[in-house]
């Protein structure tokens, strides 16, 4: 077992081998050049009362999600870096290789990925999850693998071969006890007439202690500097409502050395449900869209008054709302 500071200081790693119940799982988001074809690649691992491995694969564009199921012997996850294998199917930061065969679904990837930019780690704040990271007793922690990167290859999805070459990725990842009870995600790097740009955005509700509240972390990287609003850094949720299909979010902090303001207006799209773990099974049902869209806007606060860095509408965004009417909406 890798000591916990290891892991800590390097979240793409696989996280396993301590108490149960654990779940692990990596998520790859694949837009070809055309963006007609959007997929969600998620293998990962349930060590529960129902021990195995899995591969999820989720069709953006039509909505179609498959649980590929693995006996927990056909998991393996190297000690020293992020290097996965479930079956014949390999997963590292730098590329994927997938061979499913199952009656359900067969596919046959061979993908590349360029160089991504990953949430940058330091002793202080290792990762998206800040100085959280360091709490060994978190329900479920977060890490960013790659906010942005090119994809090359190809995949074969039944009888349908798919070019990704030109394409576009991204890579995250979840780790921990169970999925929150309540949460909204958003990520989307396809903006236009600004490639490289990327959004991460998440809130949720938070066991601490004997309590809960409600925590989020949300990273713009754009032009070469990561601009982070997050319950640790002091950054504070002006807005947030959901009103029919459509999220409404403002945060204002001090990101990037000076006060700013960033509002989301996120609208959702078609959903395909996948499997989310809880501390028991892989039961929870977590409707995520591909093809949903989130206008964004980023300012510099100064006198009062909003000084525009960055407007942009993102396009492909991953977005999930879940279970969001008890309180999200309404706790501090």
């Amino acid at each position: 077992m890798k000591p916990f500071w290891k892991t800590v200081l390097n979240p793409d790693w696989y996280h396993g081998g301590g108490k149960r119940p654990f779940f692990e799982g990596w998520y790859f988001k694949l837009i070809d050049a055309s963006t007609q074809h959007k997929y969600a690649i998620i293998p990962g691992v349930f060590l529960s009362d129902d021990p195995h491995a899995f591969i999820q694969v989720l069709n953006g564009t039509t909505k179609e999600a498959f649980y590929h199921r693995y006996p927990l012997a056909q998991f393996w996850a190297a000690d020293d870096r992020f290097e996965v294998h479930i079956g014949a199917s390999r997963f590292t930061q730098q590329a994927m290789s997938l061979l499913i065969d199952t009656p359900e679904q067969k596919i046959e990837a061979d993908l590349q990925f360029g160089c991504g930019q990953p949430w940058p780690v330091s002793l202080s704040s290792p990762g998206i999850m800040g100085w959280y990271a360091w709490v060994p007793t978190m329900e479920c922690y977060h890490g960013v693998l790659s906010f942005d990167h090119h994809i090359y290859g190809t995949m074969r999805v039944d009888s349908d071969l798919l070019d990704f070459h030109g394409g576009r990725g991204y890579i995250e990842k979840d780790w921990g006890q169970s999925f929150p009870s309540a949460w909204i995600w958003l990520q989307t790097n396809h903006f236009e007439h600004s490639p490289g740009t990327s959004l991460t955005a998440s809130i949720a509700m938070i066991p601490w202690q004997f309590t809960r509240f409600r925590g989020f972390i949300v990273g713009l990287w754009h032009g070469g500097r990561l601009y982070r609003f997050a319950t640790y850094t002091g950054a504070k949720t002006e807005t947030l409502s959901v009103e029919g299909e459509q999220i409404h979010w403002v945060l204002r902090g001090k990101t990037a050395g000076a006060i700013h303001r960033l509002e989301i207006i996120a609208s959702r799209g078609g959903t395909g449900i996948l499997a989310g773990p809880s501390t028991v099974d892989m039961g929870k049902r977590v409707a995520e869209s591909l093809t949903a869209t989130a206008t964004v806007r980023l300012s510099r606060v100064v006198a009062g008054k909003d000084e525009p860095i960055f407007v942009g509408n993102g396009r492909f965004a991953g977005l999930e709302v879940h279970n969001i009417e008890e309180e999200l909406l309404t706790a501090k």
